[in-house]
């Protein structure tokens, strides 16, 4: 299983969040490039970079910290946070971002999104499945949906997708062990509910909000998890970044 640290970006500094709430902001370095080369430091080969003003405001913001991070380091990056125009993409993608993560656009314009995935390939676009009591969230978790994640990954798994994000937003920054129960429905998704080719089964499922120790990795690992984002648990020392070694 893959391990990916978090970066959150707030007026170019790395921040985190609880539940999504912005007011919640605590700012834990004010340069993300350092903290950047410091998970590459310890073997870490990928990053999780989000654009929480870039959510807020609706198009990409955080760029140039994306093109630093990128250029200085040699840190696999899916970015998300804001992406809403093919023109924010083309940004994106141009500053380094070797995948993509779209929430709130595969919501609020899924044929935009659609045409992503066929034209980028589901290798550099990402579905983010973020959620408050399993409805989908937007816009920086700031609006809620009425579309129940469950249909909502299935219906994206048929239009090709292969990676997912999925956050539940009760477990984001809480340091309470993620949602197990939700990731292990998503992955026993069988064919009866999807055509015999493309079950959820296929997906490539990415745990968000919750990771705090090392346990929670095994355990998510064991339910059959791609891969898994870790962000407030490193930055409060639950999890160290050397006892993520053996994992990598």
């Amino acid at each position: 299983m893959r391990i990916i640290p978090a970066i959150d970006i707030i007026d170019g500094k790395c921040v985190r969040l609880t539940k999504g709430d912005y007011q919640s902001k605590k700012i834990y370095n004010e340069n993300p490039l350092e903290v950047a080369k410091e998970f590459e430091s310890y073997g870490i080969q990928y990053l999780h970079l989000v654009d929480l003003d870039g959510a807020k405001a609706s198009h990409i913001v955080n760029y140039k910290i994306l093109e630093q991070i990128a250029s200085k380091t040699k840190l696999k990056i899916d970015f998300g946070g804001g992406l809403k125009t093919n023109e924010d993409l083309h940004i994106a993608f141009n500053s380094g971002a070797r995948q993509i993560t779209g929430g709130s656009i595969a919501i609020k314009n899924p044929e935009l999104f659609k045409g992503w995935i066929s034209k980028y390939g589901s290798t550099r676009i990402i579905l983010g499945a973020d959620c408050m009591n399993e409805n989908i969230a937007v816009s920086g978790w700031t609006e809620s949906s009425n579309q129940n994640v469950i249909p909502f990954i299935n219906n994206y798994v048929k239009e090709g997708i292969d990676y997912i994000i999925c956050t539940d937003i009760a477990k984001d920054g809480m340091l309470d062990g993620p949602s197990f129960d939700l990731y292990r429905r998503i992955l026993n998704q069988g064919e009866t509910k999807m055509d015999s080719t493309r079950s959820s089964k296929n997906v490539k499922l990415i745990a968000s909000g919750g990771v705090t120790s090392i346990s929670d990795l095994n355990a998510l690992e064991d339910l059959g998890c791609e891969a898994a984002i870790i962000g407030k648990a490193i930055y409060e020392g639950h999890i160290l970044l050397r006892d993520l070694e053996t994992h990598l």
